[in-house]
């Protein structure tokens, strides 16, 4: 973190000393390591440390597990060590694991310390991925997006960072309440592509969005990812000079994609200008510029109830421009249903038409599985001369 212009610690070490290693590292096995050395001087030359080769080494962990490198020879040739010096030596040399075998006491004690290894193991990722798969209810779609801000390049000015937020529909689009639907990028400096400079940020981001058709009538389906009525994405680029003194470089917007998958979108930018070199000194000296005081006016604001906005008089700039790399995910009820039905329907938002008929199946399964079940239970109370087949029938 910053105070003022000081940082507060380093962000890198360049050195790390063991100490640092040992107890900043995520996985921190105490080991115990010993070498098989050969000294291969010449002869009256033994004993200094250039001769010196390792042919083994063995690591035991905490747990038990020995690590041998190089591996046991076995069936493989020897391994070789060429010695460059006054002549050429090759020395050949094998390992071998002499120890007497196992007893069957402790090859089934090791077995068990794998079953538990295993089944701890298998316990760690059921917890982290969890029993039940979450559906959706009928009518819903859920949008889950992983992106990344990749570049932005064509600026005026170095060291750029972006700001950058999603606006949802007000009508039938929610979020969690945990959910972020903003960020902003580290600033980056740029370099020379071509004709361009390109600042890389690879700043990567995540959020979930759902989507609820609660009209089923026909005239009220949805119209995204139609423009204007689809989650949009905003970004604002902005530059800081030496003296932590930003500037507006760019503001820009684009509906996210309607169709699943990976898309990489292009968003071009434009600024807002004065006319005039008074404007221009005091962005560069001072770094004052114009600025929209709300961002959503790249676009149509969500506070405008007009029929028509009008931007006459407004005076704006053509600036650079962000790449985004968006993978979208889509988790519907609706892709369920067949592939004959689903080369018929042209989105999935289409086939959130039928959802209540979706919903009344669902709710008849779920009936029939509660009326089998209280007949199994009425079943099983039963005596048994009266439910087996082989019991005798009395009039």
């Amino acid at each position: 973190g910053r105070e003022g212009s000081i940082l507060k610690s380093r962000i890198v070490t360049w050195e790390p000393s063991e100490e640092f290693v040992r107890n900043n590292h995520v996985i921190n096995t105490p080991l115990q390591t010993m070498y098989i050395m050969a000294d291969l001087g010449p002869y009256g030359k033994l004993g200094y440390k250039k001769y010196e080769h390792v042919l083994c080494t063995l690591k035991v962990d905490s747990n038990g597990v020995i690590t041998v490198k190089p591996d046991f020879t076995g069936l493989k040739g020897p391994y070789r060590i060429e010695i460059e010096g006054e002549k050429q030596e090759l020395w050949k040399y094998t390992v071998d694991n002499v120890s007497s075998l196992a007893q069957p006491e402790e090859e089934e004690r090791e077995q068990r310390v794998f079953k538990d290894l295993y089944g701890r193991h298998k316990e760690y990722l059921s917890s982290l991925v969890g029993t039940d798969f979450e559906m959706t209810v009928p009518g819903a779609l859920r949008l889950f997006v992983n992106g990344e801000v990749v570049s932005a390049q064509g600026y005026e000015y170095d060291n750029l960072y972006v700001h950058f937020f999603v606006e949802l529909p007000s009508t039938n689009w929610s979020s969690p309440a945990f959910q972020q639907l903003s960020g902003i990028t580290q600033t980056c400096a740029t370099k020379s592509l071509g004709m361009d400079k390109v600042a890389y940020f690879s700043y990567p981001f995540t959020f979930e969005a759902s989507f609820l058709h609660e009209d089923e009538s026909a005239d009220a389906l949805p119209e995204w990812p139609v423009l204007y009525c689809g989650p949009v994405l905003y970004c604002e680029v902005l530059s800081l000079d030496f003296w932590q003194r930003y500037r507006v470089e760019g503001y820009g917007a684009v509906v996210l994609p309607a169709t699943p998958g990976s898309h990489t979108l292009t968003v071009t930018t434009w600024r807002p200008m004065e006319l005039g070199t008074l404007a221009e000194l005091r962005r560069f000296f001072i770094g004052g510029s114009l600025e929209l005081e709300d961002l959503s006016y790249v676009r149509i604001p969500g506070t405008f109830k007009g029929e028509r906005l009008s931007r006459f008089g407004f005076r704006t700039e053509t600036t650079g421009s962000v790449t985004f790399r968006l993978h979208c995910l889509q988790q519907s009820r609706a892709f369920m249903e067949s592939s004959s039905l689903r080369k018929r329907m042209r989105s999935v938002l289409d086939r959130l038409e039928g959802f209540s008929q979706q919903s009344s199946v669902h709710n008849v399964l779920e009936a029939f599985r509660r009326a089998r079940r209280r007949m199994q239970e009425a079943r099983e109370s039963l005596p048994q001369d009266l439910v087996s087949p082989s019991g005798t029938m009395v009039s």
